[in-house]
């Protein structure tokens, strides 16, 4: 399950994986976002906000993560990584090669500096 919440008059999104990511997280993530990013154009940012990796839930969970990131990246002009998952501090360097927006690790423990990295 994905939870998630708007910040910033609809600027921001806020999304927390708490389990294993199924196939249906980033449907019912994609049918609260387009809307907005309709309306405005796009996102200032996103934060995921992950202290450990929760892993998919099956491979059609994987693709489906996929799916949305190659159809919302361009849509979204930075993203913040907070978690402590040793995977996270490869991420940015990984994403970079596949991924339109700005992305940056921050450890759970610097929450507040992503925000204002976010929204700067």
């Amino acid at each position: 399950m994905i939870t998630h919440e708007f910040l910033a008059d609809k600027t921001l999104l806020v999304v927390r994986p708490e389990d294993r990511l199924a196939k249906g997280d980033f449907e019912a993530l994609a049918e609260a976002v387009d809307p907005v990013i309709e309306e405005r154009g796009e996102l200032r940012g996103l934060m995921i906000e992950a202290p450990t990796f929760p892993g998919w839930e099956n491979f059609e969970g994987f693709v489906s993560h996929m799916k949305f990131v190659r159809n919302h990246h361009k849509d979204i002009e930075k993203v913040a990584l907070v978690s402590d998952s040793n995977i996270a501090s490869i991420a940015p360097t990984l994403a970079k090669h596949f991924v339109a927006a700005e992305l940056c690790h921050f450890p759970v423990s610097e929450r507040e500096d992503a925000l204002t990295w976010l929204a700067g």
